[in-house]
């Protein structure tokens, strides 16, 4: 009882320091505001406090830009494992009830196959008109019952099959809701990691070309502690659209992790992977990054690319090593520029790495 009062005046403590912060601020009192001081005040979220002490140091508010984006960032997305639970709870407990259902279908059937042994039997033992029609009622009103058993067991069975198919489509959702970063919408590591290794053994076995291009936003740290991390997170979005918009088809597309990215282009040489590298590096620096909460101008920002080709003798690790060399010979030679593994600059880079 006493750990139980304990939990009911933490709880309310989290509740007055949520309160209080709203009014405060002279914030808006919807659960929206009050989810994100609630989980504040418990100091579980360690990533949303940051942000928000960050913010209000620089700016003394919160704006509703503000809000929505610590939202959506850091609590709207609930934990994909938590939600395969629930489904699948759910789905136990359908099969349960339609399992429950066909055992009570096979109960009656049973029994209406007694009562017609037992009406043949009657029948054969019937001497009158009366006694021959008081079987021939039973067994209309068994048949009936049974016909009444079989038509809500199908009708469960129709329900059933429908909620079954919605919750395998919710499962798929889930699914792909696991392999999406939820920042920019591309893939997650976890989807690039699977969907690369696929890719290299198709191009291997098949003996087609693949390319690995590996994107890093430059300066991408002087964003952060000069503007904060939600303009950080900005400009992540907005390289992950300028990737959405050039990348198409069979192309895989993913946050790599931090300010990197991955594209894997199947089917492609050398060449054409530049080309594809360049337009996207441009398309990036074509964007003029604007602060959303004051409408600020906060200039155009820029990407270093690394290119690498599968070779006979490659897996996913070596492939990757030399895209990213590529990619810090990019940093190193002046940044917002595409190198390839036969590019002198790559050379170098390698060299002074053996050295």
């Amino acid at each position: 009882m006493v750990k139980l009062l304990d939990e009911h005046e933490r709880t309310l403590a989290f509740a007055e320091v949520a309160l209080g912060q709203i009014k405060s601020l002279r914030q808006t009192a919807v659960p929206r505001n009050y989810e994100i001081w609630y989980v504040y005040a418990t100091g579980y979220n360690a990533p949303l406090n940051k942000i928000i002490n960050e913010t209000l140091a620089r700016n003394g508010r919160l704006s509703e830009s503000d809000l929505e984006q610590i939202y959506e960032t850091y609590l709207s997305h609930i934990k994909a494992s938590d939600r395969i639970d629930k489904v699948g709870a759910r789905v136990i407990g359908e099969i349960d009830d339609v399992m429950t259902l066909i055992t009570d279908a096979l109960g009656m059937s049973q029994s209406y196959d007694a009562k017609l042994t037992g009406a043949n039997e009657s029948l054969r033992n019937a001497k009158t008109r009366d006694q021959i029609k008081a079987v021939v009622d039973g067994l209309m009103k068994s048949t009936r019952e049974m016909q009444e058993t079989n038509k809500a067991l199908e009708n469960r069975l129709s329900l059933s099959k429908t909620e079954i198919s919605n919750l395998q489509h919710s499962l798929e959702a889930i699914r792909a809701e696991s392999l999406t970063d939820p920042l920019t919408g591309l893939g997650n590591r976890k989807y690039f990691d699977r969907s690369f290794e696929m890719a290299v053994r198709a191009a291997l076995a098949s003996g087609e070309p693949l390319s690995l291009l590996m994107f890093d936003i430059d300066h991408f740290k002087s964003f952060n502690d000069s503007y904060g991390h939600l303009t950080g997170d900005q400009v992540l979005r907005l390289v992950a659209m300028s990737l959405k918009q050039t990348i198409k088809g069979q192309d895989i597309t993913a946050r790599y992790g931090g300010e990197e990215f991955a594209v894997v282009l199947p089917n492609t040489g050398l060449r054409q992977a530049l080309t594809v590298a360049d337009h996207i590096r441009r398309a990036v620096m074509a964007k003029e990054l604007k602060k959303k909460s004051t409408g600020e101008i906060l200039g155009r920002v820029t990407i270093s690319v690394g290119v690498s080709l599968l070779k006979p003798d490659d897996d996913t690790d070596s492939l990757i090593e030399r895209a990213d060399a590529c990619l810090y010979a990019a940093k190193r030679n002046g940044r917002n520029r595409v190198i390839c593994e036969v590019d002198p600059e790559y050379a170098a880079e390698t060299r002074s790495q053996v050295a």
